[in-house]
């Protein structure tokens, strides 16, 4: 496990993302459409307007098969290692004149301000955000853990992660936790043995949820002591999990 990595010297996009409030007067905007968890059904009708109506999509590959149907839109997809030409290509684009849409799984609010930085920084528009259902919104109603009872932390992201965990070890047992894993080195299991190490409770209810809303979801219902123990049982850089999984620690 390890709470940093080789970006932690380079430039935060997501601190761009949250630089300014949005401009509702802004004409011609670039939309940041949050999909859902992946189940098209939990789509929103304002975004996939807004994917349906765009001249140019752009995203990650697995998210933009998502909607491929949805639009007949010239699709650019892109993984980490084409993500900045993919996303210059997209701004050419957008500054010839087309309309464009980039997508992201679940909420951009939720995990997604990484890759909303770089497409703003990329394009010469002003970008509005189109928010989805997060798979958070999702676990949260599966553990029935109400949001303003809960501490969220995503540690899905690049960089240093440090304060994002003393954030769950200072609220573990108080509030109930919702905590988006990274893989594959901070898994449920190993959060779960962190907050051991932290001291708190072993029988505390902990609930891995995975691939929400898709037709293989799957729950595994123990304890912050059984999630953790999984760790010591998998090898090293292997998770019984999947990457598409939320952790719920439920409060005392």
């Amino acid at each position: 496990m390890s709470d940093t990595s080789d970006s932690e010297t380079r430039p935060d996009p997501a601190v761009l993302a949250a630089s300014a409030s949005e401009s509702l007067s802004a004409e011609n905007p670039v939309h940041a459409v949050g999909i859902g968890p992946g189940n098209l059904e939990y789509l929103t009708p304002r975004g996939e307007r807004a994917i349906r109506d765009a001249e140019v999509v752009v995203g990650f590959e697995t998210v933009v098969e998502f909607v491929r149907e949805r639009t007949d839109a010239d699709l650019l997809t892109c993984g980490y290692r084409d993500e900045a030409e993919t996303l210059a290509a997209f701004a050419d684009r957008v500054s010839g004149g087309e309309s464009g849409t980039a997508v992201l799984m679940g909420d951009p609010n939720h995990s997604g301000y990484q890759f909303l930085g770089k497409v703003q920084a990329a394009v010469d528009s002003p970008v509005r955000i189109v928010p989805g259902i997060s798979s958070l919104q999702v676990a949260a109603s599966r553990a029935r853990t109400p949001m303003e009872e809960s501490t969220f932390v995503t540690l899905h992201k690049s960089g240093a992660i440090a304060s994002d965990l003393r954030r769950l070890r200072e609220d573990v047992g108080d509030r109930h936790l919702l905590v988006l894993p990274r893989p594959y080195d901070w898994m449920p299991e190993d959060v779960a043995a962190d907050l051991l190490d932290a001291g708190a409770s072993p029988s505390l209810e902990a609930l891995v949820l995975e691939r929400l809303t898709h037709a293989n979801e799957a729950v595994t219902e123990t304890t912050l002591e059984g999630l953790s123990a999984m760790a010591a049982e998998s090898a090293e850089d292997a998770s019984p999990f999947s990457d598409l999984s939320v952790l719920a620690v439920r409060s005392r």
